[in-house]
């Protein structure tokens, strides 16, 4: 097991916890493997937006403007021809477009991991035994800004929480600097945006979550 110390809510150091080696103590940095795993959340959030119409799905009569032969104007068969002003787009972009990239969970796990590692070992990540709730965006900040700077963490965190909270999730809905997470539904950007403040409690959620059964001790 990994030892690591545990902060109380104002930043000092109050105890010792053992974490999961499998999880914060990956030795080898697969950066590639991170950045699919990046690529792979990003491509699966993104959506299509540029939708253009093809000649059948732009509003226009079907009838042919004019006779064939005889007026010594151009052939024409509908006014919804890509030709005409108006008329549909040819190989436009649709929205049908799919930009999902698949990923082995296996293998998302590992660049979670990984990312997790990373953090712990250059000190960018810290457990605290307690946090209090609060729906004040004003109270929050300052204390993710208090606990930030005597932890050595960066500008930007995040506190992961082992279960819902409706008061801080408010809170830190107009913080630019902060976010609340639950520890069941970490991502990959996020632990790369943000230095994680993990709840003592969280960490069995992770290890739950995240490791198979046979590797948490866990009947």
């Amino acid at each position: 097991m990994i030892k690591t110390s545990v902060y109380n809510q104002i930043g000092e150091k109050v105890s010792e916890t053992d974490l999961n080696p499998r999880i914060f103590g990956v030795e080898k940095i697969d950066v590639g493997l991170v950045h699919q795993a990046l690529r792979s959340q990003r491509n699966n959030a993104r959506k299509a937006i540029a939708h253009t119409k093809n000649r059948g799905q732009v509003s226009g009569g079907g009838k042919k403007p004019w006779r064939q032969k005889g007026t010594g104007n151009a052939r024409a068969g509908s006014i919804r021809s890509p030709l005409w002003k108006g008329g549909g787009v040819t190989f436009g972009p649709t929205n049908a477009r799919n930009f999902s990239q698949k990923m082995n969970r296996s293998a998302f796990r590992q660049a979670l991991f990984t990312v997790l590692s990373d953090k712990l070992n250059d000190k960018k990540a810290i457990v605290i035994d307690s946090f209090p709730a609060t729906d004040k965006t004003k109270d929050l900040a300052r204390q993710l800004r208090e606990l930030s700077q005597k932890a050595g963490l960066g500008k930007k965190v995040m506190l992961i929480l082992d279960k819902y909270n409706k008061e801080l999730d408010r809170a830190a809905g107009n913080l630019p600097f902060a976010k609340i997470l639950v520890a069941n539904n970490l991502n990959i950007f996020d632990l790369l945006k943000y230095d994680p403040i993990v709840l003592k409690e969280a960490l069995p959620v992770i290890e739950k979550t995240y490791l198979p059964r046979r590797q948490t001790g866990l009947k």
